[in-house]
């Protein structure tokens, strides 16, 4: 349910699971989306017209994974746990998470980060990240990397050829 809406038209307050999911449900090239099957996106900060930062309400199914795991070089990412127990899987290794518990990665550690549903209830956390300009992303377990550029990302292989 909306609340009043502005002059543009925007929402002034919405109910986060009431947003609809995005209709795309990966960006990753078609060799990887399958991997993020049962992740499930609703995109709040665009919703308001944000655009220093991104907003996302994310779902989880059980056995679903948030990314590949990655690191950014130049965008800061948070998340914050809502519902469920994701495993947080950093370069430290495994870390069972807990509704109330939230993480931060620091744009430029190089310490890659997915969250992974290992359990048989859903998952639901916010997660939060910058929108700076020019940003990369490196995978490093699988033969993938990406760029930000003109407001996409475009992924390529390690050698640097497009998928």
């Amino acid at each position: 349910m909306l609340a009043a809406m502005s002059n543009e038209q925007r929402p002034v307050a919405v109910v986060a699971a009431e947003v609809p999911p995005r209709t795309k449900p990966s960006n990753y090239p078609d060799v990887f989306a399958a991997r993020v099957a049962g992740r499930e996106k609703r995109i709040l900060g665009d919703r308001f017209g944000l655009t220093n930062f991104g907003v996302n309400h994310t779902r989880l199914a059980p056995g679903a994974m948030s990314a590949l795991r990655h690191a950014h070089a130049t965008q800061d990412e948070f998340i914050y746990v809502l519902e469920g127990n994701p495993t947080l899987r950093t370069d430290a290794g495994p870390t069972v998470l807990a509704p109330g518990m939230c993480a931060g990665f620091r744009a430029g550690s190089g310490d890659a980060h997915q969250l992974v549903n290992e359990t048989d209830r859903d998952v639901v956390y916010l997660e939060v990240g910058d929108r700076t300009p020019g940003d990369a992303v490196v995978y490093p377990d699988d033969d993938l990397q990406a760029v930000y550029v003109d407001g996409r990302w475009v992924f390529l292989r390690k050698d640097g050829t497009p998928y």
